[in-house]
């Protein structure tokens, strides 16, 4: 369960990760070492929420793939600026500013735009120090691995580590509801992103991606629903619900088909039950997600 949690710095990151290539002849003076241990801490926050959601969560670079795949321009007036991150002054817009950058990263990243990364990526240190957590990201580990962008398990696996240290910093001090809103701000910026490209693009694979975040939505609602003694997020689960009320009307029906045999590692048979997703959206339902989506984004990510 926690091993799927710890995945969240991985999805916050990626685009740093992955714009490494474009950035490689860049030195980084900013060194922050990782502790050897932790401490085991008891979770506070819902721990299958969190799992849930983030392993429904896509990476916002495969988001922002599978625009570029689908030949949508590049549309740069969508993403939050960094021109204003340091007049940011609660810890609550923060975290929220902090995932949203993640996802505008892997946006920028895999349209290569070079010359705006180098902005995100000071906005994420920014960020992470004003947080407290910038210790946990190792820079100079990630700029060594970046130099091989084939080495994902130990990208993966500094990733998790590193993760796994913040999360367990931010529950430690009682800051567990941090987490959430970066996962938050994350998958908000993202969606935001999705919805609004989407009222000129009508491609069927953004729209199906579009539905789906009914089932992402209604795991966001149960995580930050934990933190409901805390105005500001049950502000934003307020805001969040008015979206669910609109993905009421939305169905997704599960069709099972024929299940398939295969053999693992091990030469262990393994039966795989296969199924396919049905969507039926209206044109009317995207628009009325696409114009709530706009008015939850910019409040809360008004960057």
């Amino acid at each position: 369960m926690k091993l799927k949690v710890n995945i969240l710095l991985f999805l916050v990151i990626s685009g740093i990760i992955m714009s490494c290539n474009q950035g490689k002849n860049r030195t980084t003076e900013n060194t922050f070492i990782i502790p050897d241990s932790i401490d085991e801490v008891s979770m506070q926050i819902h721990e299958e929420a969190m799992a849930e959601v983030i392993g429904n969560l896509a990476s916002p670079v495969e988001i922002a793939a599978m625009l570029n795949d689908l030949g949508i321009p590049f549309n740069g007036t969508l993403i939050a600026s960094t021109e204003k991150v340091k007049e940011l002054e609660s810890g609550f817009y923060k975290a929220l500013a902090l995932g949203a950058y993640g996802a505008d990263l892997g946006y920028l990243n895999i349209y290569n735009k070079n010359t705006q990364i180098i902005d995100y990526i000071s906005s994420i240190k920014y960020l992470t120090d004003e947080l407290n957590v910038g210790q946990f990201f190792d820079f100079k580990t990630l700029n060594r691995l970046c130099e091989n962008k084939h080495n994902m398990d130990s990208l993966m696996f500094v990733s998790v580590h590193s993760f796994n240290q913040m999360n367990s910093f931010l529950e430690r001090t009682g800051n567990g509801k941090t987490s959430a809103l970066v996962v938050t701000g994350l998958w908000l910026e993202g969606f935001f992103l999705a919805t609004q490209i989407a009222k000129d693009n009508s491609k069927e694979e953004l729209i199906e991606s579009i539905g789906d975040q009914k089932i992402i939505l209604n795991d966001l609602l149960s995580l930050i629903g934990n933190y409901s003694d805390n105005s500001e997020l049950k502000k934003l689960k307020q805001e969040l619900e008015k979206l669910a009320v609109i993905y009421e009307g939305v169905e997704i029906s599960y069709q099972t088909g024929e299940p398939e045999t295969i053999e693992n590692d091990e030469g262990m048979l393994e039966i795989i039950q296969n199924e396919k997703s049905v969507l039926h959206i209206t044109a009317e339902q995207i628009e009325r997600i696409r114009q709530e989506t706009y008015l939850i984004r910019n409040h809360f990510i008004n960057l």
